[in-house]
């Protein structure tokens, strides 16, 4: 009995963590855009989303180097399901985004373009050397992407001026929302966990749901923030970049970590990896064109996830 209350003491201050954390980051980080002048998109995409990927890259680096390798690539590919048809679905559903349509078309379409490439290298259920370098250089298009949007964007527009102090709070403001979210994501999985077993919940159930969506937590609570203070751009901008750096820097760094080559199960490349593009399409086809996100996209991405999590356990994964 201890042990539960424990555990659910711990699991609320994750998410207090986690909640006050995410506030915090989202405001710094839109504060360092104005001060920039780079847009929010980009700033959601670059800055934020390294910080919010941690958790993933963490857990798959240490899964690879004790030899669960499936859990690794799982754990990569299966936040960036959940990040997309979740939480942005989450995201379009309660406060649809608006951003430039030069963003989804390269932005969003390197995503998916990451995705389907994982895909082909997925084929003969192997990630060589050569097609993990190949990912890491989509990463580093992707950063070069972003570096020369900001730059553009920033001789446009007339940064915010703040003063050296206001700059080293919201840096450290930052620095400890984001400190802050990864803490409370930690903690929410760790005794999420504790609790799941108690209560006689399957291994399998808990790896399928709790291992990918409290490695995307980070990525949720941002998200959340992000709603609550009007920053839908920001959000979107997160995902996006998030799946990227998932897919081209920690599936390449558990090769790495693996000896250079890294298995990957026959059901990534049948199941997993369709649903990603499939979801991802919904999340960005529209907005090449239009410019936001709709509410009808958020309810279609989670209603799709659904489905995902629906056929997951009905495989028995």
């Amino acid at each position: 009995m201890m042990t539960v209350l424990l555990a659910a003491a711990f699991f609320t201050l994750g998410l207090y963590l986690t909640m006050r954390g995410g506030d915090g980051f989202v405001d710094a980080a839109a504060r360092l855009a104005e001060a920039s002048g780079v847009p929010r998109f980009v700033v959601g995409a670059t800055l934020v989303s390294l910080c919010t990927t941690a958790p993933e890259l963490t857990v798959s680096l240490l899964a690879t180097l004790r030899g669960s390798t499936e859990l690794a690539i799982g754990n990569a590919v299966g936040s960036a399901v959940c990040n997309t048809g979740l939480i942005l679905g989450v995201s379009a559903l309660l406060a649809p985004a608006f951003f430039a349509e030069y963003e989804a078309r390269t932005k969003g379409g390197l995503m998916i373009g990451t995705t389907i490439l994982l895909g082909c290298f997925a084929v003969d259920s192997l990630l060589a050397p050569g097609e993990a370098l190949g990912m890491l250089a989509l990463l580093f298009a992707f950063l070069a992407m972003n570096l020369q949007g900001a730059a553009k964007e920033r001789s446009r527009v007339q940064p915010a001026a703040l003063t050296p102090g206001e700059k080293l709070r919201t840096v450290c403001q930052f620095a400890l929302g984001a400190a802050a979210v990864m803490l409370g994501a930690k903690l929410m999985v760790d005794n999420g966990v504790i609790l799941a077993r108690m209560l006689g919940i399957p291994e399998a159930v808990i790896g399928l749901t709790l291992v990918a969506l409290g490695t995307s937590l980070p990525e949720l609570m941002t998200a959340l923030a992000a709603i609550r203070r009007h920053e839908g751009a920001l959000s979107a901008g997160n995902i996006v970049g998030a799946n990227i750096i998932d897919l081209a820097l920690v599936l390449p760094a558990c090769a790495a970590a693996g000896g250079g080559t890294l298995p990957v199960a026959p059901e990534v490349f049948s199941r997993d990896l369709p649903f990603a593009v499939v979801i991802m399409g919904i999340a960005m086809l529209p907005p090449m064109f239009s410019g936001r996100m709709r509410r009808w996209q958020g309810a279609a991405l989670i209603g799709v996830y659904g489905f995902y999590v629906y056929c997951l356990a009905g495989a028995g994964a």
